[in-house]
């Protein structure tokens, strides 16, 4: 503000006034109080010709401070003369003292270079002494680093990796911060990581080996668990037993033929075995080291990651869960087969029970549940296949007994195995099965040594054997003496033995299948009754059909069937010794020997009807007719007594069979009467159809009477009584329809056939008019062939009328007849 109102003055001040001005400006340009550029722009501003008066004004001014200058010096130019000759008089001095100073300046410094030297140690070792402290500051932080680290390494080393993960936490959370600036704290923080992955890896590896391992374990874990548990059971059964505890109303325990004396000896052995195996049964612990799955279940958790675990266990073993459940092709082949495949399941399962009980949430309840469910059904499908195949018993028995084991076995381990039970009562099928082969072959085996004759026993003790293998009783064979015979053949009591023991086999079965007494009473009966009327009757159905069997054979085999019908009952007595089931329980099921002997003997008694009537036919066949003789040979035909002659001897047989019980003899009887009439009505069929036969176009009446002589030796076999029991002329009307017919054509009673016809009184009420009309043609045509000359004789002329006329008739009854049908 000064400066403006400076320069506001200057332009209001006139021209006279400018040296004045000057004169200001000069003193403001020496005492500095402006810049130059500021005070000379006020002196030219809108000023013409300023610089040249500005300049001449400076000249004046710079003259008159020289002048005061020059005065100043001349004032003072003596005092500064005096000055100089008194420091040139000091320069000696000076000199001499800067030598000395020089001087002593160099023995100081030779003095103080010792000095320096020992000064410049200390400093470096205050130095060192202060660098040796932090250093010493610093690794007392860093020392516990790396000690933890070192401990790190270590337990890396040792593999104690679950306490390794622990040392990294601890480096982590607790060390590494306070030394987190070094360089190697940064090398530790990025390897930490790495250390964790290696841990993982390492970890997980040592899984796979445990999962390798137990996958070939499973099978030997399996087998001692199943030990276990057949022991333990054994056990169980033998205290029941020693206690007196009759589980028999509610559960079946076998306790057949085996005396109560030697079962309590047979359980103390058994408890001693027990004692002394005892310390050698191990458990799944004791073949596996679990150690992997905890380390590793521990190593995710830590590193929070086992959820990944988890998944990655369940999906291993559900893989290893599906090789183990898949069976070989050749596994029904032998029982160790099924053993192997059951051990190795029971294996797999007792390791994840195992599992779930050790750990938390690797295996829990419903995973362990859904993979059993799983395995059981796949169990099932291969149990039921594989079964199928198994055509041997023994095998299917013993495959019973480990399902049985393995049920048990895996039922102690918390596992439902119900369905396992149900599948047992198809195997149980299966088994019968094979029981029903097996035992045919048995009984055919024994059809094919038999000599279907009576057993003879020459003495006592060889009749104590035969009815202490089957329940014969007859007291009219006992009053008989020795050497006697009993009625039914060898096979007899070997059939009823192989019942006996097919009833045994069936119950073995039964055994340990947790059912009721009444169910297994059930179950036994229904075998049974299977192995009677299908096995049992098959065979013998077989056994009648056979060409070698001859009629003896079938009568024997009848008399057999009889005494086997009467055993039934001893067989259901049996089965109830052994079940303590009584009969007269409403849902106790019967025995259906009776009907199935019944049928047997219908069949017998058929085949030897039949194969009479082939015998006969076979005779027949061997007859030689000359339908055209003129006059009978006088006798009868040569194989019709050959006939006659072997149904005589036939029923002989019939009749001498053993008879020492009615029953059998009303049975003998029957069989003979009834298969002698079939015999001689087969025999008058066969005649009658051999008169009728439609390739025979002609016959003369010493043909009719040469069949006629036969038919009389018929009727006198018959008359003859062949087999006892027959009253009147009873067999004798078997032969009515040919004596009717021969005695009509042989008296030629033509007009009391006629006439008598359809009458209930007639003579000849047996003969048919077709039939009669046949025969007649036939004579007709060999009367026509034979009497050529016949028109020349007045009698065989009236004879042919006579003939032709009779046909007449004969047609028109038959067509009467037809018509009226």
């Amino acid at each position: 503000m000064a400066r403006k109102s400076k320069l506001n003055l200057l332009e209001l001040y006139s021209e006279e006034n400018k040296d004045q001005i000057y004169e200001n400006v000069f003193a403001e340009i020496e005492s500095f109080e402006l810049p130059l550029g500021t005070s000379l722009r006020s002196v030219y501003d809108d000023q013409p010709n300023a610089h040249q008066r500005f300049m001449e004004k400076l000249d004046a001014c710079i003259r008159n401070h020289d002048r005061e200058i020059e005065k100043m010096c001349n004032f003072h130019h003596q005092g500064f003369v005096d000055a100089i000759t008194e420091l040139l008089k000091v320069r000696a001095d000076a000199g001499k003292l800067k030598v000395q100073v020089t001087d002593t300046n160099r023995r100081l410094q030779d003095a103080g270079k010792e000095v320096i030297a020992q000064t410049e140690e200390i400093i470096r070792c205050r130095i060192q002494q202060r660098n040796i402290t932090t250093v010493v500051e610093k690794l007392q932080l860093c020392l516990p680093v790396l000690e933890m680290y070192s401990k790190l390494k270590e337990q890396m080393n040792v593999k104690r990796y679950y306490s390794a993960l622990k040392t990294m936490e601890q480096l982590e959370n607790t060390y590494l911060p306070r030394v987190s600036q070094y360089r190697f704290c940064q090398i530790m923080i990025e390897n930490l990581p790495k250390l964790r992955e290696e841990i993982k890896e390492i970890s997980m590896s040592d899984l796979k080996d445990f999962l390798e391992s137990i996958r070939k374990h499973s099978d030997k874990i399996g087998e001692t668990a199943m030990k276990q548990a057949q022991q333990q059971k054994t056990f169980n059964t033998v205290l029941q037993k020693q206690n007196n505890v009759n589980y028999g109303k509610n559960m079946y325990v076998i306790n057949g033929r085996v005396p109560e004396p030697k079962y309590e000896i047979t359980s103390k052995r058994t408890l001693e075995e027990e004692d002394e195996h005892e310390e050698e049964v191990l458990t799944a612990h004791d073949l596996v080291d679990f150690s992997p799955v905890y380390r590793c279940l521990h190593i995710y958790s830590v590193l929070g990651d086992g959820e990944t675990f988890e998944n990655y266990y369940r999906k291993q073993r559900r893989k290893q869960a599906r090789l183990v459940l898949q069976p070989q092709s050749s596994m029904h082949e032998t029982v160790e087969g099924y053993r192997r495949y059951f051990s190795q399941i029971v294996g797999f399962f007792v390791v994840e029970d195992h599992i779930l009980h050790v750990t938390q949430g690797l295996v829990t309840r419903a995973y362990t549940d859904e993979l059993w469910n799983m395995a059981l059904s796949k169990i099932i499908a291969v149990l039921r296949t594989h079964s199928s195949y198994c055509t041997d018993p023994d095998l299917v028995l013993e495959l019973k007994n480990l399902i049985v084991v393995f049920a048990d076995t895996l039922q102690g381990y918390g596992f439902p195995v119900n369905r396992l039970f149900d599948l047992l009562f198809e195997i149980r099928d299966q088994y019968n099965e094979t029981l029903l082969k097996k035992w045919t072959g048995l009984f055919r085996d024994i059809f094919e040594a038999d000599n279907y004759s009576p057993i003879p026993v020459a003495n006592e003790e060889e009749y104590k054997i035969v009815i202490s293998k089957f329940p014969f009783q007859d007291p009219e064979l006992d009053k008989q003496s020795f050497p006697k015979k009993l009625p039914m053949s060898q096979s007899v009591p070997q059939i009823y033995i192989q019942v006996k023991e097919f009833i045994y086999a069936s119950l073995k079965f039964s055994e340990s299948l947790h059912r009721s007494s009444t169910e297994i009473d059930d179950m036994l009966r229904k075998s049974t009754n299977l192995l009677l009327t299908r096995t049992l009757s098959s065979c013998l159905q077989n056994l009648i059909k056979k060409p070698h069997i001859g009629l003896t054979e079938l009568v024997q085999i009848i008399i057999n069937t009889t005494h086997l019908e009467q055993a039934c009952k001893y067989l259901e007595d049996f089965i109830t010794n052994i079940t303590n089931i009584s009969q007269e329980t409403v849902h106790t099921a019967r025995l259906y020997g009776l009907s199935t002997f019944k049928d047997a003997r219908h069949a017998a008694e058929g085949e030897i009807y039949t194969k009479l009537n082939q015998k006969i036919d076979e005779f027949i066949q061997l007859a030689d007719y000359d339908w055209t003789m003129s006059e009978p040979a006088g006798r009868a035909s040569g194989y019709l007594m050959d006939l006659i002659n072997f149904l005589r001897s036939t029923f002989q047989v019939f009749t001498h069979l053993p008879n020492n019980n009615n029953d059998h003899a009303a049975m003998s009887g029957k069989v003979a009467q009834t298969a002698c009439m079939s015999a001689c009505q087969h025999l008058s069929t066969s005649l009658m159809q051999m008169l009728l036969d439609s390739e025979l176009k002609q016959i003369s009446m010493g043909a009719v009477q040469q069949f006629n002589l036969d038919v009389i030796q018929c009727e006198l076999f018959a008359s003859s009584e062949p087999v006892p029991g027959f009253h009147g002329d009873t067999l004798q009307l078997a032969f009515i329809d040919l004596r009717q017919l021969l005695d009509l054509f042989m008296v030629w009673d033509w007009s009391t056939y006629l006439a008598d016809y359809g009458q209930p009184t007639s003579k000849y009420l047996r003969v048919n008019p077709s039939t009669a009309l046949t025969l007649l043609e036939k004579m007709k045509e060999t009367s026509k062939k034979n009497n050529i000359f016949a028109q020349f004789r007045k009698n065989d002329r009236d004879k042919q009328k006579l003939i032709e006329t009779v046909v007449k008739q004969l047609r028109s009854l038959v067509n009467g007849m037809s018509q009226h049908t």
